[in-house]
Parts: structure tokens; C-alpha cells; sequence
């Protein structure tokens, strides 16, 4: 994977991505991992000319970006676009009952998709979604969040996108130190764990090895 002079890098997703964005300013990338991926390629590759976009949303599941996808992603015409989703459509299931079924999850994800690759000549970053045992209950959304998990992963298979592995590295990262390190309720990171992710990211797309 390599990037081209005015490459336009979209990150989406939910509030892990929007982490602190400023919706007024449509150059804002908040402060957490999409910022750091900025910062380093910025300063990597400045004669390239990159341009990063933050559309992230807090609060928002698939059928969120499926609503805002032709304003949040195919107008803007980003040349790579990093998908990042999956947390909420298995936390409204746990605090308000609002299910998101696998099968639901995998035919909204595939349009996100289809109508990308349609639309756009784009590189996929698809990055799955991880939780951590704080507090203890969310061991039990693992019954819920592993198959969107594997969705993710298999999406990316089949229509050669980048896969960023994030539940696995998260819980490797826990063998250093506590999970709460690393994400303090278990879904939302630390500082130390958005760097996680931008490494993660910056990795997966062949930037850093």
C-alpha cells in the first residue's frame, strides 16, 4: 500500500474516532488516534500533500453511518477511507435492549461498501472493534461483539481491505499492563491506547513496520 500526492484519508466511525472533534470546523481531527495518524504522516511525507478527515461520530452504530454515508464519505471523495464501528451496535443491545443482529451488522457494513467502491476509487481500512474486561461486565458482551468481530475481518477478506486487528492487539497490550491502562471502561482508550490504535493503523496500512 503505498500513498499518492493528495492522498485524501477519511477516517469514520463512532466516538472513538470523533474523540473531541470540533463538528464547526470541518478540518478538526479531535485528539485522539486519527489525530496522531495525521500528525506522524504529515510529518513523514510532507512533500505528498496528504489531507485528513475526521467524520467520527460519537454515539453512532452502522445504521448511522449508512444514513450519513453519501454526505459523510461519497461527496467528499476521500481516496483511502477507514471504517471504524461496530462498539455501540453491541452497547444498545446491553444497556437499552436495541439489537443490532449479526446478520444486520454484515448487510449494512456491505453497503457502506458496496456504495464506497461504486462510487469512489478508494482504499479500505476496515478496523474491528475490541472491548476489555472493565468493569466485569463486559465479559458478557462478547456474545455479541465477537461475531461483528469476525464480520469485520471477513468483509475485509473479501473485498481486500486493510484489516487493522485491534481486539487482539488490545488484549496482548493487557498482558503488559491492566486492561484499564489501556481503556478505562473497557471500550473508550486512553491516550495510550488511541497510540495503540495509530500504530495499529499506520502498520496495517505499510507505513511503519
Amino acid at each position: 500500500m503505498t500513498f499518492k500526492p493528495n492522498d485524501v484519508v477519511l477516517f469514520q466511525g463512532d466516538s472513538i474516532t470523533d474523540w473531541g472533534r470540533n463538528y464547526e470546523d470541518a478540518s478538526s481531527l479531535g485528539v485522539g488516534y486519527a489525530l496522531m495518524v495525521a500528525a506522524r504522516m504529515g510529518h513523514m511525507y510532507p512533500e505528498k500533500n496528504l489531507t485528513f478527515i475526521n467524520r467520527g461520530i460519537g454515539g453512532n452504530r452502522v445504521v448511522d453511518l449508512q444514513e450519513r454515508w453519501d454526505k459523510d464519505c461519497l461527496d467528499l471523495k476521500p481516496t483511502w477511507v477507514s471504517i471504524y464501528i461496530g462498539i455501540n451496535d453491541t452497547w444498545r443491545r446491553m444497556d437499552s435492549g436495541e439489537e443490532t443482529t449479526a446478520e444486520q451488522f454484515e448487510a449494512t457494513y456491505r453497503d457502506l461498501i458496496e456504495r464506497t467502491r461504486e462510487t469512489l476509487d478508494a482504499k479500505l481500512v476496515l478496523i474491528e472493534p475490541f472491548v476489555l474486561p472493565v468493569p466485569e461486565d463486559r465479559k458478557g458482551w462478547r456474545t455479541d461483539l465477537d461475531p461483528k468481530i469476525h464480520i469485520v475481518r471477513e468483509l475485509a477478506r473479501e473485498y481486500g481491505a486493510v484489516l487493522v486487528p485491534l481486539d487482539g492487539l488490545f488484549a496482548a497490550a493487557s498482558v503488559k499492563a491492566e486492561s484499564s491502562y489501556w481503556a478505562p471502561d473497557g471500550v473508550h482508550p486512553s491516550p495510550a491506547g488511541h497510540a495503540l490504535i495509530a500504530d495499529a493503523w499506520l502498520r496495517a496500512v505499510g507505513v511503519i513496520s
